[in-house]
């Protein structure tokens, strides 16, 4: 008997129609291979939503996302939209923001990997890629410094002489972290860890900051749970440094949000296209389904959107983390993810992972002849 499972579809604006349209496709090849079956409940997010409801997060997107079992999400944002909103009315914060802070997603897990097929739009030389880069980067998402208070923008006078003293604006960001906040998310990364290759690089500023003192003592404590894991420290300016000069020392790395954000994304970039790069935003485990919010690393680039060439894989791939991390259907990932693999060792590739040098050698596809193409290879093998 076919086991169902209900995902709210949030494409969102810019190309996250067009590359959540190859997912759902790819996703309905998995339902003709494996004994599973998906209920797709497509909902308005952000301009979308603006622009039908006047919310970046409609209440029925919100009520439909509380009945699902995961969301599949594209991306929101209009750059040359998004400044005529004040701040907290912008879709990244009214929607994705508030979506992960309505279902507690505090684990977000950002896999890096860079495929020898697609060692030559890896912007680092040969010798520092060695044998691939394979990394996933852990990143806590409901506190630090996004979410620590006091926020705010205030008046104060200055500190000039007496007869020149003025009033001028001064901004305040809280980074604030707990015990708890801080085990749970270092938990997630030794487990991942242990499935992996068993090393955790944990990431603080331990040497400025109060709050990387209590993360580096808490993450030491947690993993006296996990022997056969090994832990290494390390501060962020230098964890920036070596990402660029050896990649492949890093299995999982455990950071707070903001360190997180700035390291995932520079991790992106060793893949050579954030249209690579999948993410999963994760809540607590309930029975045998963790909910989960997924979503591809990249923007809306609506630059390119409607033209068909963006690429559909970071997509692809975080349906593939969906359905292993929230529905336990490990092998319908690894369905997925071998299908890409096979369809990049053909070199076939959309624009933006064509490498300038040896470009005769590739065949370039668009958005929905790749989704074609991996849809075709999961049916095939």
């Amino acid at each position: 008997m076919d086991v169902k499972y209900k995902i709210a579809v949030l494409a969102g604006d810019g190309i996250g129609p067009e590359v959540m349209r190859e997912a759902i496709k790819v996703l309905q090849a998995i339902e003709s291979k494996f004994e599973i079956k998906f209920e797709f409940m497509e909902c308005l997010v952000g301009w979308a939503g603006i622009d039908a409801t006047g919310k970046a997060l409609p209440d029925e997107t919100l009520e439909t996302c509380k009945k699902a079992d995961a969301i599949l999400f594209g991306s929101v944002g209009l750059p040359h939209r998004d400044p005529d909103l004040s701040p907290e009315n912008r879709p990244e914060r009214a929607a994705l923001l508030r979506l992960r802070k309505e279902f507690s997603l505090f684990a977000n897990l950002r896999p890096v990997r860079v495929r020898p097929s697609l060692f030559d739009v890896c912007p680092l030389k040969n010798d520092r890629i060695g044998s691939g880069i394979d990394i996933l980067i852990v990143r806590e998402l409901t506190g630090g410094l996004y979410f620590g208070r006091p926020k705010l923008i205030e008046f104060i006078d200055n500190q000039l002489p007496i007869k020149r003293r003025e009033r001028i604006k001064r901004a305040i960001d809280t980074m604030t972290l707990t015990e708890t906040e801080i085990e749970n998310i270092a938990r997630v990364a030794f487990n991942a860890a242990q499935k992996r290759n068993k090393k955790v690089t944990s990431i603080d500023k331990a040497n400025v900051l109060e709050n990387g003192v209590l993360w580096r003592e808490v993450v030491s404590k947690v993993s006296n749970q996990y022997p056969d894991v090994k832990l290494e420290h390390m501060f962020v300016d230098n964890a920036a440094l070596q990402l660029m000069l050896k990649p492949n020392q890093f299995d999982v790395m455990v950071c707070e949000n903001t360190f997180g954000d700035i390291l995932s994304d520079e991790a992106a970039a060793l893949s050579g296209s954030l249209g690579m790069l999948p993410s999963a935003s994760l809540g607590e485990t309930k029975g045998s389904l963790t909910f989960g919010l997924y979503e591809p690393a990249g923007g809306s680039a609506p630059d390119i959107a409607g033209k068909n060439i963006a690429n559909p894989i970071a997509q692809i791939l975080s349906a593939a983390l969906m359905l292993r991390y929230s529905f336990g259907q490990g092998d319908s990932a690894v369905a997925i993810e071998r299908a890409i693999d096979n369809i990049l060792d053909a070199r076939i590739v959309t624009p933006d992972i064509c490498p300038k040098q040896n470009q005769h050698t590739y065949k370039v596809v668009s958005t929905t002849q790749m989704g074609d193409l991996i849809a075709e290879e999961i049916i095939k093998n």
